[in-house]
């Protein structure tokens, strides 16, 4: 698909030093302490997708070791192999010998480790004492109340905030700046919408589009990641309130089928703009109230176009 995707930029412009992560600089201040200090504890790092915990780890390994890292640096994604003899193979037998070219203890980072069965997890407890000389744990979750009270508790626990859009504007510049791009404000309000903070996500976006055109818009992002903008959906809502069921079930239905759109999909594109609605905060209530119930219907296997055709009922009847 051309130069630009020999190197996916998500490896090409991860950070590489600690003052490159950006959005999360408490957590990175106090762990680059445990660097600076060689004492780096079992860590458990909590938060949602694309904001920098594996990155975060991949630096520490760096800093540790040095050019050693990879050898002395063991990435397991939990997700991919839950179960108990993951941990009882490959993580047992990495934790059974020292690092190489150092006194310090190896790393075993466990990403998605809130996938870890129950039995897997009392397993990697067990692991976790045994082998405390040879080997620090980072686990990295989306949920920390998946993982048990006992590895919890050995842990020193960090938990990451999503990042602002400022954030992701930084580092959206940053690529820009490097890559010869051009990117306009509300494309950065798109791609910031798009991935909902979710800074792999975003980079992937705008690599997709700078395949494309070199200058970023926020057409463009729509297009590529086949959304509906939010003004088509605040129409279609607009419609609804007006009492023209009939129009805005057609323009609902176009949009849907240009973007390529599932219930799903305009379920949660429709939540957003309910907050941009001139109606009563009480109103705005009962449609998000709305919107939960008809997804739920979606995920359990009712008709999508039906159950999306309830919900602009329920738009209509509100006046």
């Amino acid at each position: 698909m051309g130069d630009e995707f020999d190197l996916l930029w998500i490896e090409k412009w991860r950070p590489k030093d600690f003052s490159e992560i950006i959005g999360q600089d408490e957590i990175v201040r106090r762990v680059e302490a445990f660097v600076n200090k060689k004492n780096l504890p079992h860590t458990l790092f909590a938060g949602p997708s694309g904001i920098g915990k594996s990155t975060l780890a991949i630096v520490v390994a760096k800093k540790l070791y040095g050019e050693d890292w990879r050898n002395n640096f063991l990435e397991l994604n939990a997700s991919d192999s839950r179960g108990i003899d993951t941990i009882r193979g490959p993580v047992k037998d990495f934790c059974r010998t020292k690092a190489m070219g150092t006194n310090l203890p190896k790393i075993v980072f466990l990403d998605e480790a809130d996938a870890l069965t129950k039995e897997a997890q009392q397993s990697l407890r067990r692991i976790m004492e045994t082998f405390t000389n040879t080997a620090r744990f980072i686990l990295s979750v989306n949920y920390s109340s998946k993982i048990i009270e006992p590895i919890q508790s050995r842990c020193a626990i960090f938990r990451f905030k999503p990042l602002r859009k400022e954030n992701i504007k930084e580092i959206l510049d940053n690529i820009a700046k490097h890559e010869h791009l051009k990117i306009d404000d509300k494309a950065h309000s798109a791609v910031f919408e798009v991935s909902e903070g979710d800074v792999r996500k975003a980079t992937n976006i705008l690599q997709s589009c700078a395949s494309i055109d070199h200058n970023i818009t926020e057409k463009l992002v729509y297009d590529i990641v086949s959304a509906a903008r939010p003004q088509e959906i605040k129409n279609v809502l607009e419609l609804a309130l007006r009492r023209d069921f009939i129009r805005a079930r057609e323009k609902l239905l176009e949009v849907m089928l240009h973007h390529g759109l599932s219930g799903l999909d305009v379920i949660k594109q429709i939540q957003k703009e309910i907050w941009n609605l001139d109606i009563k905060d009480e109103d705005k209530l009962k449609l998000i109230e709305r919107c939960g119930e008809i997804e739920f219907r979606i995920v359990e296997g009712s008709d999508e176009f039906l159950q999306i055709e309830s919900l602009l009922a329920s738009f209509v009847a509100l006046k």
